[in-house]
Order: structure tokens, then C-alpha cells, then sequence
């Protein structure tokens, strides 16, 4: 555990994370994005204690029902408590290793981590504008998607601010879905500025167990529908 700028994890030395956690995901398959907080695990408001990693109802059995049909699990989450100094890498990746422990216990496997410190009122070396990376911005979307051969038009993203969606979007992904866990509830007003143009189809849903099967039910992926 380290936060060297030699980590290998961190993608550009310094505040964008990479990690990938199985060697064989099948190319040019869709993919189902995660956020982290809110979304798999409770929001506790910058989590940086394992012992506060709490699995929310249904991750496990969304993440195993991706793993069982061959399609890439890819969390990316913002992490700006880095950014505003309140914990580091070293407690991002203990958390990290709680929550994936808790879920491969339940049969579960996350593919590929991408996670971005910057923010525009972070501390030096994490005060950057709109870094690229950062949600609403799609650059962690469209970088998994460049190592691991994903189809992004076929496929979806499940998160709690409506940031997560706009990314979804802007990555030009079938399926964008928020769940009414972690910020969803008070994020939900926000769907109004949601681009109602393009590939992107909208929903919402109780919790991730919920958005999952509105996906499947909608014959996602490759399928006909709008899911939820």
C-alpha cells in the first residue's frame, strides 16, 4: 500500500487510480459501470474505514449476475476526499480490498477499478479544473473501455448522482440508470437536465439490485426497451 507517485496503480503518478483485478475479460464485450458510494457500498460521507464498508442490498447479486453472463464489472468512482486531503491512497485501497473481499464471499468480482482524486477545489497536486476524468467527464469510462476492448454503445452504467449518468452519457452508453441509495434521492430533481437527444436511454430505480434487473428485464445488453 503506498502513496508514491512509483505506484503502478496510479495511472498518471498521481491522482488516477488503476486496477485491474481479472486477466480474463472477453473483448469487445458491453460492460456494466459502477460507482462506488451509494451504489455497492453504504455512503458514509468520505468512506476511508474498512470497518464501515457495508455491501448494499443486491450489489453482490448484480455484480455476480454480470459475471455469470461474461460482461466486464468496472467501478469508477470520484474520490475527492483524497483531493481535500482527508485520507490518501493508502486508505482508499484498504477500503477498496475490504469491499472486494466482502463481495468475492458472495460470489461477486469486480474487473477493472478506475478512480480519479482530482478536483477544482482540492488540495496541490489534486487541485485541478474539470480534469478529464473526473464525472460528469467520461475519460475513466472511455480509458476502461480502451483496455479492456468494451463496447460502449451497448453498454450501461448504474450510480447515485445524476454526475454518474452525464458521464454515462457523454461516453455515448446504452443504459444510464440512478438509484435512490446514497445521493440518489436528492440527485433525482437533477434528472431534468439530463440530454433527452442521443443513445443514451434514462432510468430510475430503488438500488442497484433494482436497476440490474430493470436492465435485464429490458434485454440489456443488445436488447429493446427503456429499463426500470
Amino acid at each position: 500500500m503506498s502513496d508514491s507517485p512509483t505506484d503502478p496503480r496510479l495511472h498518471d503518478g498521481v491522482g488516477c487510480w488503476v486496477e485491474r483485478l481479472a486477466a480474463d475479460v472477453p473483448p469487445g464485450r458491453p460492460a456494466l459501470f459502477l460507482d462506488r458510494d451509494g451504489v455497492v457500498v453504504e455512503e458514509t460521507h468520505y468512506l476511508s474505514d474498512p470497518a464501515k464498508v457495508r455491501l448494499l442490498d443486491g450489489a453482490a447479486r448484480a455484480i455476480a449476475g454480470c459475471n455469470a453472463r461474461g460482461l466486464p464489472v468496472v467501478l469508477v468512482t470520484n474520490q475527492a476526499g483524497i483531493a481535500r486531503g482527508y485520507f490518501g491512497w493508502r486508505e482508499f485501497e484498504v477500503v477498496q480490498r475490504e469491499m472486494i473481499g466482502r463481495l468475492a464471499a458472495a460470489g461477486a468480482r469486480i474487473d477493472l477499478v478506475l478512480a480519479c482524486a482530482y478536483h477544482d477545489t482540492g488540495e496541490a497536486p489534486y487541485r485541478v479544473a474539470a480534469h478529464a476524468w473526473r464525472k460528469p467527464n467520461p475519460g475513466m469510462i472511455r480509458a476502461a473501455a480502451e483496455m479492456l476492448a468494451i463496447d460502449l454503445p451497448a453498454s450501461a452504467v448504474i450510480g447515485d448522482k445524476v454526475s454518474d449518468l452525464e458521464a454515462g452519457a457523454a461516453a455515448g452508453l446504452a443504459r444510464a440508470v440512478l438509484v435512490r441509495t446514497g445521493h440518489g434521492g436528492d440527485e433525482e430533481a437533477g434528472l431534468a437536465r439530463l440530454p433527452r437527444s442521443g443513445p443514451t436511454a434514462f432510468a430510475v430505480a430503488a438500488d442497484i439490485g433494482a436497476a440490474f434487473d430493470g436492465l435485464v428485464a429490458a434485454g440489456w445488453p443488445g436488447g429493446a426497451g427503456t429499463p426500470g
